[in-house]
């Protein structure tokens, strides 16, 4: 078993040696020292956590271990961290918050986007910076509000939200309510998918009741996320059994992903202001080299995050064309582009159809190098001048 995922894993290296991915907000490759870290719970140290005998208490004390890192990154406590299979789940799980009125930003990620419209959720608008409408969702608020969601970075645009102005209205509302002896409670939520690669992320200092966290884009497994918990949210299971996970998410722990998502974590945390340079370098050159191009998110975005508009071109096509020369690139989030989907993101910032039809998102990570860049600015060129050429054409 071994033998063969090492193999597999250095045939991703091999092959990310002939392309250029850029589409790292979708997902990352598992790094080798993640990896590395991985492979001994998946044969010697093979043990079920919950177990009497003694090689299963040192596993139990490795996965809380493991689980300490990654609460510390965003610091907290691994008692305030619910182990999920992924984003998706944890999302799912921060809504058994509440059974009172929810609202929830319109550019939200679909496993936000679906769960709050099943218990009845409201929108919050955004600006066309792709920022949260702060009035908007003060007039929302009601006495009956108990949970609010608002992802800290959009992951089709890369918009970083005012999370702490949103907590500020939060902590003014409570305070209102409990002046006029109104005991309902109100909580944040937020879906930090995108941000732990490249955010310094504190869940006190940003007043987050509830936070999602992914494996999966921070170079770890896939299949893995976590939930915060603060004290005071209280939560209901999803799924029941052995009462893992403070009996909130029952089943055998996930030891070799729980380990290689607090590797990810760790590296992530010591190399987080070195890839914002990085990042911030190669957002400068790729912009300087690409031509007929419009830059849709140009303010408060990701360092690695560039969201462009090519008016009059089916970005679809372009990322088939794209693909062609090895160069990876997307048109929105992975799950509604595979179904054709159009981004509800790219609309709610009011972007025209044809905006939308021609917007290509690129995201850098540790796959690229600068001479990538370069070459795939060359590329991109290449490939839309040739597209505007039949398109010209055949009209």
């Amino acid at each position: 078993m071994l033998k063969f995922l090492a193999f597999l894993f250095l045939g991703v290296l091999c092959y990310n040696i002939f392309m250029i991915y850029l589409d790292h907000a979708a997902a990352t490759p598992v790094s080798e020292k993640v990896f590395e870290a991985m492979k001994p719970y998946f044969s010697d140290d093979f043990f079920n956590p919950s177990a009497a005998y003694l090689p299963a208490k040192k596993i139990a004390s490795d996965y809380e271990n493991a689980k300490a890192v990654i609460a510390h990154a965003i610091g907290a406590k691994a008692s305030d961290l619910i182990i999920t299979a992924g984003a998706t789940e944890a999302n799912n799980l921060a809504f058994t918050a509440t059974n009172g009125e929810i609202l929830y930003l319109e550019t939200e990620h679909d496993s936000v986007r679906r769960v709050a419209e099943k218990y009845g959720g409201k929108i919050i608008r955004v600006l066309p910076s792709g920022l949260i409408d702060l009035k908007d969702l003060k007039s929302k608020i009601t006495d009956k509000t108990e949970l609010i969601s608002v992802s800290l970075v959009n992951n089709e645009l890369g918009t970083i939200q005012p999370l702490a102005e949103v907590a500020g209205i939060i902590r003014e509302v409570k305070l209102d309510r409990m002046k006029r002896g109104i005991k309902t409670g109100l909580l944040l939520h937020s879906d930090a998918s995108q941000a732990l690669n490249l955010l310094d992320i504190n869940v006190s200092r940003l007043g987050i009741d509830l936070l999602t966290l992914n494996a999966a884009k921070v170079y770890g497994p896939k299949g893995v996320g976590a939930l915060y918990v603060s004290h005071d949210a209280r939560l209901k299971p999803l799924t029941y059994g052995g009462g893992q996970e403070n009996g909130l998410r029952s089943g055998t722990e996930n030891v070799p992903g729980v380990i290689g998502f607090a590797k990810a974590v760790e590296l992530a945390k010591k190399h987080l202001n070195a890839n914002r340079k990085k990042y911030t370098e190669w957002k400068k050159t790729l912009l300087s080299e690409l031509k007929d191009y419009e830059l849709i998110n140009k303010k408060h975005a990701l360092d690695n995050f560039i969201v462009l508009c090519y008016n009059g071109i089916d970005a679809e096509r372009l990322v088939f064309l794209l693909e062609e020369k090895e160069v990876y690139v997307a048109t929105g989030a992975a799950c509604a582009a595979s179904k054709g989907v159009r981004s509800h993101v790219l609309k709610a910032i009011g972007l025209t159809d044809e905006q939308i039809a021609g917007s290509l998102r690129i995201t850098f990570g540790e796959t690229n190098d600068e001479e990538q860049i370069h070459e795939a600015a060359k590329i991109i060129n290449d490939v839309v001048k040739t597209e505007r050429a039949r398109i010209t054409a055949c009209s």
